[in-house]
C-alpha cells in the first residue's frame, strides 16, 4: 500500500489558513513538534489521514506569537502547553492554558537554547 509524507513550510500569514484547511479536509492532528532554532523555533504540526501524511512547518523568531489551533483541534492544548512552557514559544489563546503549570520544573523553559 503506497502512501505520501510531505512537509509544507508555511509563512506566519499562512498559518492558521494551512491549519483551518486541514481540518475541513478532515485530517487528524498526530502530534505538534517545537525545536529551538538560532534566534526562534520551528513548529511542526503533524497530521494523518488514512496512511498519508503531511507536516505543516513553521518558522517563528523568538519574540513572535504564534496563534493557539485548539479551537479546530481542542486535544492540541497539551502539546501546545509544553511547547509554551518548554521551549518558551508565545502561543495565543490556548483554550486550556496551564499558564507554565504542566510540569513540575526546576528552570523556567529548560528546552529554550
Amino acid at each position: 500500500m503506497a502512501y505520501q509524507s510531505e512537509i509544507k513550510k508555511v509563512a506566519k500569514e499562512e498559518f492558521f489558513s494551512a491549519i483551518m484547511n486541514m481540518k475541513t479536509e478532515n485530517w487528524r492532528l498526530v502530534q505538534i513538534c517545537a525545536v529551538s532554532v538560532e534566534g526562534g523555533y520551528e513548529m511542526s504540526y503533524s497530521f494523518c489521514k488514512d496512511y498519508d501524511m503531511v507536516t505543516i512547518r513553521l518558522d517563528l523568531k523568538e519574540e513572535e506569537e504564534v496563534p493557539s489551533i485548539t479551537q479546530m483541534y481542542p486535544c492540541a492544548f497539551l502539546q501546545e502547553n509544553e511547547a509554551a512552557e518548554l521551549f518558551g514559544v508565545k502561543i495565543t489563546d490556548i483554550h486550556v492554558d496551564y499558564g507554565d503549570k504542566l510540569y513540575r520544573i526546576d528552570e523556567k523553559t529548560p528546552f529554550k537554547k
